[in-house]
C-alpha cells in the first residue's frame, strides 16, 4: 500500500464518514432503538477518527517509506472495516453474534497506533539525535 492509497482511503472513509452520520441522524433516528442508535454512532466516531488516522499515516507514507506506517495503515483500514462493520451489522439488524468481531477490529486499531508511534520513533531526526 502506498501513501497516496492510504489518503484515498482515508478520504473515502471520511467522505462515508459524514454520509453515515447523516443518515443515521436524518433517517435511522427515528428507526433504530436508542440502543441502537448508540451503537451506531460509536461506529461513526470510530471511522471517522480512524479515516483522520489513515490520512496522517498516508502523508508520513510519502515523507519515509518506513515499512510500519504503510503497516499501521493496513490496520486501521482493518480496524473501521472490522470494527465499525461490525457496530454498523448490530445497530441494524440486532444480531448480538456480531458483536464478537468488534474487539478484533479495537485490536487492528490498537496494532495501527503502535505501529506508527514505534515507526515514528524510528525516523531519524532531523537534528540528528
Amino acid at each position: 500500500m502506498n501513501g497516496r492509497l492510504i489518503i484515498l482511503l482515508g478520504a473515502s472513509l471520511g467522505f462515508l464518514t459524514v454520509a453515515l452520520g447523516a443518515f443515521g441522524t436524518h433517517i435511522l433516528k427515528t428507526q433504530l432503538t436508542v440502543d441502537a442508535m448508540n451503537i451506531f454512532e460509536k461506529a461513526v466516531y470510530y471511522q471517522g477518527m480512524h479515516s483522520f488516522a489513515l490520512l496522517i499515516t498516508g502523508l508520513l507514507v510519502l515523507q519515509n517509506r518506513q515499512p510500519l506506517f504503510i503497516l499501521a495503515g493496513w490496520s486501521f483500514l482493518a480496524g473501521t472495516l472490522l470494527f465499525s462493520g461490525s457496530l454498523y451489522l448490530l445497530a441494524l439488524t440486532g444480531i448480538r453474534e456480531l458483536g464478537i468481531i468488534t474487539p478484533i477490529g479495537g485490536t487492528a486499531f490498537l496494532a495501527g497506533w503502535l505501529m506508527l508511534g514505534i515507526g515514528a520513533w524510528r525516523l531519524s531526526d532531523i537534528s540528528g539525535s
